[in-house]
């Protein structure tokens, strides 16, 4: 899909491929992110989610095609024709644009919370110490964690990590921030406070947003278009609205159905139960027990 008007997409991939031996994660995919959107990538493990993340970030090397950010190359370039590898400084002052927020926190367990937050917008950005440290106070109370500046990772509950690991991303003031499955270390009763922070930047901010999420509800609520991947393709993609309500493709409703769906009636959370607008319910048919898992509370290693 091309950016509206004309535009310049914050993201852009070209023909991307990507292999890991002779696995193909990624085949021929192309796709753009308009500034200022938020895009939700789900699909089943090993679908290529991550791997896009982490192409973006320049944490993997691509095996074929390119990438653009605001219509400039990430990491290769044609030239006379040829594809040609961009050097490590051009990669650098590209990346400098681009936070990240990842499934395990990568915190420095060294280091205190502002520390952590303060490292990469001084040695990275070269902002004082001084303004480094205003703007992370700023961040922590933002995420509830104003009392914690001191303290050290490890004196700190996973989700308290985590939202400092949200802090610390956003104190590069990037273009563009991307969320690896960001709850899926979680206990579950303190995923909701973490989303809750990550909607409101969302609401608050003009950030471009790449995300991958098993928690659906949060990208329906979050994204302004969701793609479906399976088998390092795109399947569909549309607004939320499109996607939960009226899926085109049977993979989609397929994916849908064993991820979030009501084990007994079959309904999605969104939607109404059968019968549960007056009108009964159809008879259930006998089923035989599954062996297939209906969770992908996966961390999608490809």
């Amino acid at each position: 899909m091309a950016a509206p008007n004309g535009a310049v997409p914050a993201i852009e991939f070209r023909d991307v491929q990507k292999r890991f031996g002779d696995t193909v994660v990624l085949d021929g995919l192309n796709f753009t992110v308009a500034k200022g959107d938020r895009v939700t990538l789900i699909g089943p493990s090993g679908s290529g989610k991550t791997t896009i993340l982490r192409l973006v970030m320049t944490l993997e090397d691509l095996t074929d095609g390119y990438i653009f950010i605001d219509g400039e190359p990430l990491t290769h370039a044609e030239v006379d024709g040829e594809r040609v590898e961009l050097k490590p400084k051009h990669k650098t002052e590209i990346r400098k644009r681009i936070g990240m927020v990842f499934q395990q926190f990568n915190l420095f367990p060294n280091m205190t919370v502002i520390e952590n937050i303060i490292e990469a917008p001084v040695h990275v950005l070269g902002m004082s110490k001084e303004d480094a440290i205003e703007k992370a106070r700023g961040l922590l109370d933002q995420v509830g964690l104003a009392d914690k500046e001191d303290a050290h990772p490890l004196e700190l509950s996973g989700g308290q990590q985590q939202r400092v690991a949200i802090a610390r991303a956003l104190a590069m003031d990037p273009e563009i921030l991307l969320l690896d499955e960001v709850t899926s270390a979680l206990d579950p009763e303190i995923v909701g406070e973490v989303l809750g922070i990550l909607k409101d930047v969302a609401e608050s901010t003009d950030i471009t947003m790449l995300i991958v999420t098993h928690e659906m509800q949060f990208a329906r609520d979050v994204s302004n278009r969701i793609l479906m991947f399976d088998g390092g393709r795109i399947v569909e993609e549309g607004t939320p609205e499109e996607f939960f309500t009226n899926p085109k493709e049977q993979r989609t409703r397929d994916f849908l159905q064993a991820v979030v769906a009501d084990p007994i009636t079959g309904a999605l959370p969104w939607q109404p139960a059968p019968g549960a607008s007056g009108t009964p319910a159809a008879p259930a048919t006998p089923t035989t027990p599954s062996t297939t898992s209906t969770t992908t509370q996966d961390g999608d290693p490809l």
